[in-house]
């Protein structure tokens, strides 16, 4: 097995081509959130047998299913003596249900499974985030009317005119809630720098909402595959009422209305963000599991 090292981006081409090719569901298999939050969870990454595998440091270390083509069991086996070596067993990180039953069926009895109910990813549709019909998003339309009515406001998608004040916007987002979680906001600025210093490097794609000529909401993300668009950031004023369902509606109309889905990634169990997610009525939710090898 090669070294394990940070992420680069000229390592994008070849990730990308590995990952399209699996058809990756999660969002933890977008190159750009791999590349961002890396010195977060000290994410590593290398190739095994023609396999792309990501590994996570932050804690006890864990492994991605290996994403590509060649021999499965050996990339495993090699997996497993890298995490021996290391005094620990082999665990597997974001395993989808089409992921575990193939390693049941490729490797019966060696793993034990634990459901990660808080890394679920919440899937959309990004036709009825657009247009928000029915009884069931009465309360979004209500925010998005109060908004619409008082306020002077415009989207516009973010590029190297305005990426500078989405950045300033960012800073008062943080002044309002760092009281509330210091070491996640803190973590989470660091994702957020590497994704506005490399974001057309990686290809991502953003939108804003400006009031009376100020930014007060934005959000961005990347391609996961075909019909699916990943957001990984999104945040707005706490003071502006509506500003999170306004910039939630116009970047699904303006700026990833050619995508049948969006993935707005987990709610990390945090009681509000699940509220808040499973308000916005998801379609689906992409069950994840941890693996231990016991083999």
């Amino acid at each position: 097995m090669r070294e394990f090292r940070e992420p680069v981006i000229c390592d994008k081409p070849k990730i990308k081509e590995i990952l399209s090719k699996t058809r990756q569901t999660t969002c933890e298999f977008c190159f750009g959130n791999i590349f961002m939050w890396a010195p977060v969870y000290g994410a590593e990454i290398s190739m095994c047998e023609h396999f792309f595998v990501c590994r996570s440091t932050d804690e006890k270390p864990s492994y991605s299913v290996p994403k590509g083509d060649g021999d499965f069991t050996k990339c495993i086996g090699a997996l497993h003596e890298e995490a021996l070596s290391q005094g620990n067993n082999l665990e597997l990180y974001a395993i989808t249900e089409q992921e575990k039953e193939e390693l049941e069926i490729l490797m019966p009895g060696k793993f034990s499974f634990i459901e990660s109910r808080h890394n679920f990813d919440y899937v959309y549709s990004v036709e009825e985030l657009a247009t928000l019909s029915g009884k069931k998003f009465h309360s979004k339309r209500n925010h998005i009317s109060y908004f619409e009515k008082n306020n002077n406001w415009s989207y516009e998608e973010i590029n190297s005119n305005n990426m500078q004040e989405c950045i300033e916007m960012n800073r008062k987002w943080e002044a309002q809630n760092i009281e509330k979680n210091p070491e996640g906001i803190g973590r989470e600025e660091i994702a957020i720098t590497r994704a506005f210093e490399h974001f057309e490097e990686l290809e991502l794609k953003g939108g804003a909402i400006r009031v009376d000529g100020e930014i007060i909401a934005y959000t961005m993300g990347e391609r996961l595959n075909d019909n699916t668009f990943c957001t990984h950031i999104e945040k707005a004023l706490s003071d502006v009422r509506g500003a999170y369902q306004i910039i939630n509606r116009e970047f699904a109309r303006n700026t990833i209305s050619e995508y049948e889905f969006v993935n707005r990634e987990e709610d990390l169990g945090i009681e509000g963000l699940r509220k808040a997610k499973l308000s916005y009525n998801p379609v689906m939710l992409v069950k994840k599991y941890r693996a231990v090898f016991e083999g």
